[in-house]
């Protein structure tokens, strides 16, 4: 069943077989402690002769290892066996209602379905149902569509916004007497995640209904004034999956001899999980950034010298520790300068930047990081969740750490709306143990 004019397919969502043990069935997202590799070895331990979707993703830490053909070799050949032995069971179609709870908050809702890829469109000035909220980086794209390209199914770790302040499309589900798929606790100090099958059509229906009203255009002018193009769904999590998604679709449409079959090709859909941006349980987070193999005095002399050329100078003040360039910081917010602290190899200081050229301090940032990863091909980035993390790392020789605020959610969807895509990794759904885990599968091919 497919509403077309809201972009929603109503899936047939596979799960384990009856029996599985599912805390080990569940995996975090793949694009997550990208450099942990304890982590992930742990996840390897722990889930060993275990049926789990560990063997159906390509964790980003191994992305850059020597064995990435036989990976994904490996990740399409274990598919089909799930998919052979039935270990993947078919349920009827329908949604998953989601109720997670973290180790950051009790409760965060969700409803899994299907998007359509073609009301999407990820470039610059896009006026789609469906729009990315950070910048889509095309150079991304080709490794995560050599690991879909010939999968057999796929398992999101999306999770797509809604603006709904009054909770007319996933909370009244919660009202009604459903079908339990699945109540376990996740590893690696996730939480509990509970889900409940939303297949009845009257239900389908509902949540279909309030959709289609969020999308009515002339409600949605009065929420946004001078807004034509509706905007129903903002990508939060997986923008690069989705992106991926929709690379590999737009393929198949241009390959297919019969252009009118080709439509109806499971592939045009992609899995997601919904969420209300007014759920009390959703939390955004700031993303910081860990530069690697730098010379960090050097480092320092370029940022003056790139954000001098722009007229918009930068002072680096030196810390005793990370409080003091916390209160530097706040004291900088109160003008329109942007302020962030920053580690250079343990030593702390704090970046002022003057007459900021940028809405955000992620973008100023950000602008500076791509020109200095451009001339120095050796440095590496990371993104990452949690101060600790970049403490830890940032301490480290040859390293530097950037800590960024996060931004409001309650102002998210007008940005998007009026500014378009954020920089890339300016905003996380919460902390790292708290992204999605993969659980629910749907065939693609």
């Amino acid at each position: 069943m497919v509403f077309e004019k809201i972009g929603v397919e109503v899936p047939k969502i596979l799960l384990p077989k009856d029996g599985v043990d599912m805390r080990y069935w569940a995996i975090i997202a793949c694009d997550q402690y990208t450099s942990d590799r304890e982590y992930w070895k742990r996840l390897a331990t722990q889930t060993a002769g275990k049926l789990s979707t560990l063997p159906l993703i390509f964790p980003e830490v191994y992305l850059e290892d020597d064995d990435a053909e036989s990976r994904i070799a490996t990740i399409n050949r274990t598919m089909e066996q799930y998919l052979a032995d039935g270990s993947l069971v078919e349920q009827r179609p329908g949604f998953i209602l989601v109720d997670r709870k973290t180790s950051e908050v009790d409760s965060r809702k969700g409803l899994v379905l299907a998007l359509d890829l073609e009301q999407y469109d990820y470039n610059k000035g896009a006026q789609s149902l469906i729009r990315a909220t950070e910048g889509t980086i095309i150079d991304l794209l080709p490794p995560r569509i050599k690991v879909r390209e010939k999968a057999p199914v796929e398992l999101p770790h999306i999770m797509v916004l809604i603006d709904d302040p009054q909770r007319t499309v996933i909370e009244p589900l919660f009202d009604e007497q459903l079908d339990k798929a699945y109540d376990f606790e996740l590893l690696e100090n996730g939480g509990h995640i509970r889900g409940y099958r939303v297949d009845r059509s009257d239900l389908i229906e509902q949540v279909a209904g309030a959709l289609t009203q969020l999308a009515d255009p002339d409600a949605y002018r009065k929420k946004y004034p001078g807004e034509e193009a509706v905007m129903l769904y903002a990508m939060g999590d997986g923008n690069h999956s989705f992106a991926t998604a929709k690379a590999i679709w737009e393929r198949l449409k241009e390959e297919a001899v019969d252009k009118g079959a080709i439509m109806n090709h499971p592939a045009r859909y992609a899995l997601v999980e919904l969420v209300n941006i007014h759920d009390a349980g959703l939390e955004f987070e700031a993303i910081h950034r860990v530069l690697f193999n730098v010379n960090c005095i050097h480092l320092a002399q370029e940022m003056e010298k790139f954000f001098a050329a722009r007229n918009t100078p930068l002072t680096i003040t030196s810390c005793d520790d990370l409080e003091q360039a916390e209160e530097i910081v706040a004291e900088a917010a109160e003008s329109s300068a942007h302020a962030f602290p920053m580690v250079l190899a343990g030593k702390y200081a704090v970046c002022v930047i003057d007459n900021p050229e940028y809405t955000l301090t992620v973008a100023s940032l950000q602008a500076f990081l791509d020109q200095y990863l451009k001339d120095y091909s050796t440095a590496r980035i990371d993104y990452i969740h949690g101060e600790d993390t970049v403490t830890t790392l940032g301490s480290k020789s040859g390293c530097a750490g950037f800590y960024l605020p996060a931004i409001s959610k309650h102002d998210f969807f007008r940005t998007i709306i009026v500014d378009g895509a954020l920089p890339r990794k300016t905003f996380s759904m919460g902390e790292a143990d708290e992204k999605r885990y993969y659980l629910e599968c749907r065939k693609i091919r």
